[in-house]
């Protein structure tokens, strides 16, 4: 199918023609239009225009300067189309592939499942797998092309992974609104450890964090509970006596029902906690993949404003 002819005006098509076949006759054959259509429509287009395109010698023609910088532009644009064109084809045409995708656990709480329901609307044939994993297998299934896409916190600094979008995320304490910390509007770690609490356990990328800012204070106080499971954790704290520790992501149910409360944590020596997409920087995407990958970043900068991306 000739695009072309949709998106363009027949001025341009015509002396795009004209000038590959230098004669008006033999452009009007291939595009099967009379001779004095052609070229009508040249001469419109050198009116509009204010310069002559073509040199006519008799019965030839041939391109002045300015109809070298037309038709130069109108093969590159032409070529661009047609390069669109196959990408389009190829979108339409999709309607089978396998999108496989690492996760952490937090995120299979309300984004993950919101971002596969939309792809799902649009390419219900495509077969997409989920594995839930630490943080660090998945920068891990990322790099050894065991997975298409990772959604993971703080991947490693290398050049095997590319990070295509990136948040930082607050720590918070959370807790069931009866405890009695729900009421202040921050607390501390040395607030949350004069209660039960429930830590991540290692390999969680924000216990890592807990731990730095730990090691600086004098903060006493023991561990009651300690988990490789947000999930868990959140559950855990439900029934109003124990504290554990999240970004807001994964809690999204819970706080919009007010059956938890997230408190962001005070300590300056705390870090903030990255979210991020990774893919492999090694390997391009399939077709399926990258339109996941493409749709899963353009619905996040939307929900999580990107930062140091």
């Amino acid at each position: 199918m000739d695009r072309s002819r949709y998106l363009y005006g027949p001025a341009l098509r015509y002396f795009a023609e004209a000038a590959e076949a230098n004669s008006i006759r033999a452009a009007a054959r291939k595009l099967n239009v009379a001779s004095s259509a052609v070229n009508r429509q040249i001469l419109t287009l050198e009116k509009q225009l204010g310069m002559e395109l073509f040199e006519r010698v008799g019965r030839t023609i041939r391109l002045s300067s300015a109809g070298e910088i037309l038709l130069a532009h109108i093969r590159r644009t032409l070529s661009d189309l047609h390069a669109t064109g196959d990408e389009l084809d190829a979108l339409k045409g999709l309607r089978r592939g396998v999108v496989s995708i690492a996760t952490v656990e937090s995120v299979t709480e309300a984004i993950l499942p919101e971002l596969i329901a939309q792809f799902r609307k649009d390419y219900s044939g495509i077969h997409v797998k989920v594995q839930v994993m630490s943080a660090d297998r998945v920068a891990q299934a990322v790099e050894r092309a065991e997975v298409d896409v990772g959604f993971t916190f703080e991947p490693p600094e290398t050049d095997a992974l590319h990070v295509s979008f990136k948040q930082a995320l607050q720590i918070g304490a959370i807790m069931a609104p009866t405890h009695p910390l729900a009421g202040k509007e921050d607390v501390t770690l040395a607030q949350c450890f004069e209660h039960p609490v429930a830590m991540p356990a290692h390999g969680i990328s924000l216990r890592g964090r807990l731990d730095v800012a730990l090691s600086l204070s004098s903060i006493g106080g023991l561990t009651s509970v300690e988990a490789n499971s947000l999930r868990f954790m959140k559950h855990l704290v439900r029934s109003g006596e124990m504290i554990a520790f999240q970004t807001v992501i994964g809690l999204e149910e819970e706080l919009a029902a007010q059956r938890l409360v997230f408190k962001p944590l005070a300590d300056p020596a705390l870090a903030v906690d990255h979210f991020c997409i990774i893919t492999s920087s090694l390997r391009g995407l399939a077709l399926a993949p990258a339109i996941f990958f493409e749709q899963a970043v353009a619905r996040l900068e939307k929900m999580l404003p990107t930062s140091d991306a």
